[in-house]
């Protein structure tokens, strides 16, 4: 064992002893590798690392142990960090700096700092790369989303069309023409597959310019007499009726080439105004009146447009009818009566009233429309009572009658325009079987599309309520029920 002479430290070997002459007593070069602090003993350097530097020298002693089990030292660190120091400064004369991020001895103050700042610099490069990689992603992440949103815009907006087009075809609107050109392409068509002769062909076109050129309907789709039928069915046969009530005297109207998949509300017209036409009530109004085709009806309409009714309906269809398949539905067919002074109302049925989506109270209202006295009147009641035209989502149809069972059920007796005229002419024979008036019956369970609407004829207008109903067109109502 040797023994410093200055300060009595013993230590176990003369390179030991060097080191310890050299650290803690040559000319008190301590130096901080932290602050360049000098002109202290060992102690008292050590004292100042750990007072003022405990965090950074944490840090180095924690690189020491790393590199004593990475390089295989023994269990005995200090001594052989010790032995490692002596072995070193028994080469030189000069104090080492240990890296406290990787643990590189320097034999300087400032080459240790300049290692240092290389550290440091190399963690600032890396943390702004990490930041320009983070930028790039989000600006990928934001130019995805941004054709994500436009392909999913884009796509809307290609269906969206669709469905306008679709919409466009299915009321008329797609300007592929109307009545006139679907009539010829339609008999074209049976010519091409030989179920018309040309010669019938320049018949038919020539008697539909005629009736165009006049206004007047060629009469080719209307069966007449039907009323008259029903009455003399009724009173002879129909055993399970317990009473029946059946309207003014109508034509029947079917669709023909030119109007077929559009034009029932038009026929609907056709159907109430010919009996119109035939009720004496209503000559005043109709004074000189035929029953019109269809493109009169539309250019009528469009008149009536002009004159100021329904400015919301006539609008939705572009305030022209004439030249298109548009389709009408019970505010043009009211709009066009009240022009031509009929009084008339809307009556809507929004919403079912009965069990499994029926309608109840539409028959409970035509039959009190058609019958004011339910008791005490005969078997079968023909009235003055115009028919009901009866509109329901994509269709429309004529109300002509009702009949009350035995069992007290009600059943609809309807004009269908999509009837041809060979099936409406069953009816006018003499021995009328019960089940040609199938295509006619409706019951209550026949009846459950969710929202029905009717319109009542109810007698003249004068011209000062043609002008207050003109008014009130500006916003349209309807009776709702319920």
């Amino acid at each position: 064992m040797l023994s410093c002479d200055i300060c009595g430290e013993t230590v176990t070997s003369e390179p030991d002893m060097k080191a310890h002459l050299l650290i803690v007593h040559m000319e008190n070069e301590v130096v901080c590798p932290f602050c360049k602090l000098s002109g202290v003993n060992y102690d008292e350097m050590c004292f100042h690392i750990e007072t003022a530097h405990f965090e950074e020298n944490e840090l180095e002693r924690n690189f020491e142990r790393i590199n004593t089990v990475q390089y295989g030292t023994s269990d005995n660190s200090e001594d052989n960090t010790l032995q490692c120091r002596s072995e070193v400064n028994s080469d030189c004369d000069q104090p080492l700096y240990d890296c406290p991020m990787c643990g590189l001895v320097c034999t300087h103050y400032h080459i240790l700092q300049e290692h240092v700042n290389l550290h440091l610099e190399e963690s600032n490069f890396g943390q702004g790369m990490d930041r320009i990689q983070c930028s790039r992603d989000l600006e990928l992440a934001h130019q995805l989303q941004q054709e994500e949103d436009r392909k999913r815009r884009s796509e809307e907006s290609r269906q969206e069309m669709e469905e306008f087009q679709k919409l466009q075809r299915q009321y008329g609107l797609d300007n592929s023409g109307g009545y006139k050109q679907q009539q010829l392409r339609n008999m074209e068509i049976e010519v091409n597959r030989g179920r018309m002769h040309p010669s019938e062909f320049h018949r038919r076109k020539a008697d539909m310019m005629e009736s165009l050129a006049i206004g007047i309907d060629d009469g080719k789709t209307k069966t007449s007499g039907i009323i008259e039928a029903l009455c003399r069915y009724y009173q002879n046969a129909a055993t399970d009726v317990r009473r029946v009530w059946l309207s003014a005297v109508v034509d029947h109207f079917h669709s023909s080439f030119g109007d077929k998949g559009w034009g029932c509300g038009y026929r609907n017209f056709q159907m109430l105004l010919s009996s119109l036409l035939q009720n004496d009530a209503y000559d005043d109004c109709l004074k000189g009146m035929s029953v019109p085709c269809i493109p009169k009806i539309q250019s009528m309409i469009e008149d009536a447009w002009k004159e100021g009714f329904d400015p919301q309906g006539a609008s939705q269809l572009n305030n022209r009818l004439q030249g298109t398949k548009a389709w009408i539905g019970a505010c043009e067919v009211y709009t066009l009566l009240t022009s031509l002074r009929i009084k008339c109302h809307i009556v809507d049925f929004h919403k079912a009233t009965g069990p499994l989506g029926t309608h109840p109270r539409l028959f409970e209202w035509i039959l009190n429309y058609y019958s004011s006295e339910r008791e005490g009147s005969p078997k079968v009641v023909c009235t003055s009572k115009p028919p009901i035209y009866l509109q329901h989502q994509g269709h429309s149809r004529t109300v002509v009658g009702i009949e009350e069972k035995k069992n007290r059920t009600l059943c609809l007796l309807i004009f269908d325009p999509g009837c041809p005229s060979r099936e409406m002419q069953k009816l006018l024979k003499q021995d009328m079987e019960a089940s040609s008036l199938k295509q006619l019956r409706k019951f209550v369970g026949n009846l459950k599309h969710k929202q029905y609407q009717i319109v009542a004829v109810e007698g003249v207008l004068s011209s000062e309520e043609k002008v207050a109903r003109r008014q009130a067109s500006q916003l349209f109502t309807a009776e709702k029920i319920p």
